[in-house]
């Protein structure tokens, strides 16, 4: 649900969470990116990154991971934005001189339509951006209709625009986490299992959460249910080509946290999917 009135209490909220949130992430990304993100991104990006010259345009690029991916995937120039100067801080200490060449950071509110003025008129200098990448963020965004409005100037004629966020099902509705425990009645083994139960999905206000346990300072969730979250960039002209639920496997089960997210393989922990301009 889009809540327009909260945009600048969301971004001052990450202003002060900025050096917390990087300490949890790191360099190298935390599981989230290095077992779902960074595998789902490479299947809907590697074709652009393969085109010479490839231009990419990140929105909130947090500590700058995905600027560094995009740069050392293949990506010729990167122009990465956060709404927050204390993420691009965190960002530019990891930034070293051959990174330098390719990736430029500049502060940007998505949600202010004005703050997009300049980079409209660099993707009409440039024939527009191969890639627009917005990686786990737009849960965390007050309204995307700045966004969506500006995509088809942004875009290059065969451009993308790519996203992944917390899974509107399964994470950002209102959910509780069960765990049964039973013992199989042959073997005597105990056995467990995971289940979610979906309480609320369709209309679920904003709410406040954490991104890691001993968080002191609550940020904003923003849920879309799904055909709300489409729709918004459908009604520009956008359509989808690729849609992906990453989901942790068994490999990934952690034994002593039965309630970890890692725990619940069958239900995908974040979406991915990618748009193009109809033409």
């Amino acid at each position: 649900m889009s809540a327009p009135h909260l945009s600048q209490e969301a971004l001052a909220i990450w202003e002060t969470n900025a050096e917390f949130w990087d300490s949890g992430i790191g360099e190298q990304g935390n599981k989230y990116w290095q077992k779902l993100q960074e595998p789902s991104l490479r299947r809907l990006l590697s074709p652009s990154l393969n085109k010479q010259g490839c231009a990419a345009l990140e929105l909130a690029t947090g500590n700058g991971l995905c600027a560094r991916w995009l740069a050392n995937n293949g990506a010729a120039s990167v122009i990465a934005t956060d709404g927050t100067f204390g993420m691009l801080e965190q960002a530019k200490k990891y930034m070293n001189d051959e990174l330098a060449e390719k990736i430029s950071y500049r502060k940007l509110d998505v949600t202010d339509a004005n703050d997009f003025v300049p980079l409209v008129e660099k993707a009409a200098e440039i024939s527009g951006f191969d890639i627009v990448l917005i990686s786990m963020a737009i849960m965390d965004i007050a309204t995307l209709d700045p966004l969506a409005d500006v995509l088809p100037k942004l875009l290059k004629k065969d451009g993308v625009f790519v996203a992944t966020l917390l899974h509107p099902v399964f994470f950002t509705s209102n959910y509780s986490r069960n765990i049964d425990i039973t013992f199989n009645p042959l073997t005597g083994d105990q056995e467990i299992t995971h289940s979610k139960i979906i309480r609320e999905y369709l209309h679920v206000k904003p709410h406040r959460g954490v991104f890691v346990v001993g968080q002191e300072t609550r940020q904003y969730y923003f849920h879309r249910p799904i055909h709300e979250l489409f729709s918004i960039f459908f009604k520009r002209g956008l359509v989808m080509d690729a849609l992906e639920e990453p989901s942790f496997t068994e490999e990934d089960v952690v034994v002593g946290r039965l309630e970890a997210t890692s725990n619940f393989p069958q239900l995908p922990a974040i979406l991915s999917f990618r748009l193009k301009r109809m033409s």
